[in-house]
Order: structure tokens, then C-alpha cells, then sequence
């Protein structure tokens, strides 16, 4: 062959890949078509703020718009009343999106920058999952619209995903096999500045410790009774001896949920929900056998007997370097946005909130920060979404739906979390997730090279959940 003809061919595949080079312009056009829409749905499950495994009508928003938008959906899987999967296209690969849209309870706030509940005591979004769900949803509408009309090959799936917070929903997903065939996973988190989240997350396990003893009456009999109450106690005494002696990037959390009736009344039945977390999914397998050992050493020794129950867990998330470069580029190529004057009126006025120094600047939202390797001593929470990446290579986003300095799990993150502040941190998430889930499909290496992270990663590594085999979704895991 000569240099002429080997020069046109190199050129001629240059064009070709030139031509099959997905258009992120047009990607990010999609998502702007249908904000408007989607941010009409964050508002609508932010209003309904409804708990772990129960949010029938914010699961049945999503699963109605995804329907309209071309989307089948099966409902109700992994014995998950909330739980679904919506899915477009066929055959590989298979790419898929979680979305959450669960609250959590005792935060209901209004849109307001001081602490004012629409209903005292009842639910809010205080991790701002109306907008991940909402968000994670829009970017799927915009990838599919682009894969009908660019007539690109593969399956796209939107994940329902319930109780995030403390339920495990995902992790009965995966137990029940529905994420094998899936090539790759993209997640993304309400926060209060844009960035990728490659690994990390804090493996954690909860239950609820449920101690029986014999009533008596306190001070005529109290030799007849057996307190629940002294064991949970003793529990508690235990766990704090122990702290001294675990690795010290662990967390261990508990409240006494059954105290007893009367002080008059030898408790008979008590009750501690406690919740322990380490950024090692192993390391928190023997921590929590020694919590287990405390908790049967204070049956023992107040002549009880101890009942472990309603068992979560969530493992920590395992980073995955080929997707996280590419997810960088595309958040990167997207940005953050600028506050509008409204927007920064009500965000100085919602920081007077904060403690001292913790209010940082606006600006914040505009930034997208450099990828940084995973600290395993920085403070983290967990999630679920850590089940499925030790199944699936899996990288997330965060974007800033909250003002800058706003924790997670409060009125702040509620309050915002259902403003146009909120919103527009979501649609920044959005693009991230679509142009990184189209460069997937029209990138067949960019899939192996996750695939070998992936591989890398896990190599050596077991994965392990404390959940019964036998245990199904706890529907009611709140309480009533």
C-alpha cells in the first residue's frame, strides 16, 4: 500500500470517529428543553416529602413522566413498593442512572431563610433527594431523545431507587440481581459546590437492638424485675470504652429509642438504634462484631435477653479513575452557575444561620473543584449507592443545590432544596450525568477501561452485607 492511500485511510477513520463524536452541545440544548418541566417535579416531590419506602406519589410522578417520555417501566421490583426501573433502547452497553426520592423525617421547612416547618414535626427534603430524583430523571429524557434521533445502539436505564436514607434500597437491588448485565452506573448528590465524587463514602451498618426483661414494681420488688433499660444502658457504657479501640476515621451513633414506660416500673422491654460506619467495608465487618458482643454481654449481665432486628447496611463507594476523568471533563466543560440577585439576597440571609465562620463565599456555586484523590480520614456520610459500584463500575456527581456552608440532613438544605437555587444546581447535574452517559455509548474503550478499573479495584476485595439472606425490604423501618 502506498503512503498516499495509508495517509487517506488514517484520515478517513480521523473523519469517521470526527463524525461519531457525540455533540454535547446538542446534549446540553436537550436538558435546557426540558428544565422547566423537570424543575416542576423536583417541587411536586418536594411538597410531598414522603419517607423511605413509602413515597407512592413521588414514585408515581417519575414513573408517569418517564412513561410519557418513552420510557417502559417496571414497577414494584426487589419486593420494594416504591421501587422501579425505567428503560429505553436495546442491547449493549447498558448505562444506567440512579434516582432517589425519599426525605427524611422531622425536617419539614418552608422556602424561607429562617427556620419556619410547613408542618412541625413532619418530613422534609432535607437531603434534597426531590431534586436528585427529579435531576438524575431529566438527564435520562435528554439522553434518550438524543440516542432516537442519532440512532445510537445500547440500553438506557433510570433506576427508582427508595429509602436511601437508612433503608438500603439499593442494596436489596442488587441482591436481587438487577443490576448484572449493566456496564456502568452514574449517580449524583445534592451539595453545596460541584464536583466528582470517585469512591469514598463511609460503609456503614445499623439495627435496632431490642433488650426483654421482667417488670416490677420499682420499689416494693425491684429483686423480681430484670431492667431492658440497664442492659441498653450498659450497651452504651460498653460502646463507649470500645471507641478508644477502633480506627479513629470510624462513627458510631445511637439513640435510646424504648426506655421504658414509668420510672415506677422495672422496664421490661428497651430498645438502642445505633448506626456504625468506617470508610472499609472489611474493617466495619469486625467493629461491628464487637458491637454485637456488647450488646450480648449486657444481657448477660442484667439477666436479659437481646434481639437484633431491622439490619441496613451500605457499603463504602469503590472509585473507578477512567470514569472519573472523563466525568471531570464533562463537569468541567459544563460549569456552575451565578447566583441571581433574589438568590444571594435569600442565601446571605439563610447563612446568618450558620455558626460562626461557616458561611463561605457565594461564588462557590460558579466553581467546579479539581479531581482529588479520596481521604479516608475526611468527614463523610454513607449511602447505598456503594452496594451497587462493588457491582458495577459507578462514578457520581455533586452539584451546589445548596447555599454555600449548608449541611446536609437540616432545615437549610430543606429550605433550598425546594428553591430555584436548588433547581438550578440541579440542571448543572444534569448535563454532567447526559454528556457523560452519551460519551459511554459512543465510546466502546471508555466502557473497557472502566471495566479494568473496576477489576483492579475489587481484585482481592470481598464484598459483604450484614443483611440477612432471608430479610426483605423493612417497608416500615421509621415506624409508623
Amino acid at each position: 500500500m502506498s503512503f498516499a492511500i495509508v495517509g487517506t485511510a488514517v484520515l478517513a477513520a480521523g473523519l469517521s470517529a470526527l463524525a461519531q463524536a457525540p455533540d454535547h452541545k446538542q446534549i446540553e440544548s436537550l436538558v435546557d428543553a426540558h428544565a422547566a418541566q423537570w424543575r416542576d417535579v423536583s417541587k411536586q416531590i418536594w411538597n410531598y416529602a414522603e419517607l423511605g419506602y413509602h413515597e407512592e406519589k413521588s414514585s408515581a410522578l417519575l414513573q408517569r413522566e418517564l412513561k410519557a417520555a418513552g420510557f417502559s417501566v417496571e414497577a414494584g421490583v426487589a419486593d420494594e413498593p416504591t421501587g422501579f426501573i425505567a428503560s429505553y433502547g436495546s442491547g449493549k452497553p447498558v448505562i444506567a442512572i440512579l434516582g432517589e426520592f425519599d426525605a427524611l423525617p422531622g425536617l419539614s421547612q418552608k422556602t424561607e431563610p429562617e427556620r419556619d416547618p410547613v408542618i412541625a414535626g413532619a418530613p422534609g427534603h432535607g437531603c434534597g433527594h426531590n431534586l436528585l430524583g427529579s435531576g438524575a430523571a431529566l438527564a435520562a429524557v435528554a439522553v434518550k431523545e438524543y440516542m432516537a434521533e442519532h440512532k445510537v445502539a445500547g440500553t438506557l436505564r433510570y433506576y427508582g431507587t427508595p429509602a436511601e436514607e437508612g433503608g438500603s434500597g439499593k442494596v436489596y437491588m442488587v441482591r436481587d440481581g438487577l443490576f448484572k448485565g449493566v456496564d456502568v452506573v452514574l449517580h449524583w448528590h445534592p451539595g453545596d459546590g460541584n464536583a466528582v465524587i470517585n469512591g469514598g463514602a463511609l460503609a456503614v451498618i445499623s439495627a435496632k437492638f431490642t433488650f426483654h426483661g421482667v417488670a416490677a414494681h420499682a420499689a416494693m420488688a425491684p429483686d423480681r424485675g430484670r431492667s431492658a433499660l440497664d442492659a441498653v444502658m450498659l450497651m452504651g457504657n460498653g460502646i463507649e470504652f470500645m471507641r478508644e479501640h477502633i480506627p479513629s476515621n470510624s462513627r458510631v451513633h445511637y439513640i435510646v429509642s424504648k426506655g421504658g414506660v414509668a420510672p415506677n416500673i422495672v422496664p421490661d422491654l428497651a430498645q438502642m438504634d445505633l448506626m456504625a460506619r468506617n470508610p472499609s467495608n472489611e474493617t466495619l465487618q469486625g467493629i461491628w462484631k464487637w458491637i454485637e458482643n456488647i450488646a450480648q454481654g449486657a444481657a448477660l449481665m442484667t439477666g436479659t435477653t437481646m434481639q437484633m432486628e431491622d439490619i441496613g447496611s451500605d457499603a463504602n463507594i469503590v472509585p473507578n479513575a477512567a470514569l472519573a476523568k472523563v466525568a471531570q471533563r464533562n463537569l468541567e466543560e459544563v460549569g456552575g452557575y451565578t447566583m441571581s440577585a433574589d438568590e444571594k439576597d435569600f442565601a446571605l440571609r439563610l447563612q446568618k444561620s450558620f455558626p460562626a465562620g461557616m458561611a463561605p463565599d457565594l461564588d462557590q456555586t460558579e466553581k467546579v473543584e479539581p479531581l482529588r484523590p479520596i481521604d479516608p480520614n475526611a468527614p463523610a456520610a454513607s449511602t447505598d449507592v456503594g452496594d451497587v459500584s462493588w457491582a458495577v463500575p459507578t462514578i457520581g456527581f455533586t452539584t451546589a443545590t445548596f447555599v454555600p456552608g449548608s449541611a446536609a440532613h437540616t432545615w437549610q438544605a430543606a429550605a433550598t432544596a425546594g428553591t430555584t437555587i436548588g433547581q438550578r444546581g440541579m440542571v448543572v447535574a444534569s448535563k454532567a450525568i447526559a454528556l457523560t452517559v452519551v460519551d459511554l455509548f459512543t465510546d466502546a474503550g471508555l466502557v473497557q477501561s472502566a471495566k479494568a478499573d473496576f477489576d483492579a479495584e475489587v481484585k482481592g476485595k470481598t464484598y459483604y452485607s450484614p443483611i440477612p439472606k432471608g430479610q426483605k425490604p423493612v417497608i416500615d423501618y421509621r415506624g409508623k
